[in-house]
């Protein structure tokens, strides 16, 4: 994980993984750059999955 990744926003990363299921829908990505899209798709969901754990939590709080 990079610093750039450390810093990334819900929309940034969710806008990335939108982008990855894109071209795996359309078949737009080649063999060999598969398997890192799906281990970046990965790394994303559980990223946004953090983030809305997080933000549910202090919502929560607030009640």
């Amino acid at each position: 994980m990079s610093a750039k990744d450390e810093n990334l926003t819900y929309t940034e990363a969710f806008e990335e993984l939108q982008k990855i299921v894109k071209k795996m829908e359309n078949a737009d990505i080649s063999v060999d750059d598969l398997s890192e899209k799906i281990k970046r798709a990965s790394f994303l969901i559980k990223l946004c999955k953090n983030k809305l754990t997080k933000t549910e939590a202090e919502i929560k709080g607030m009640v």
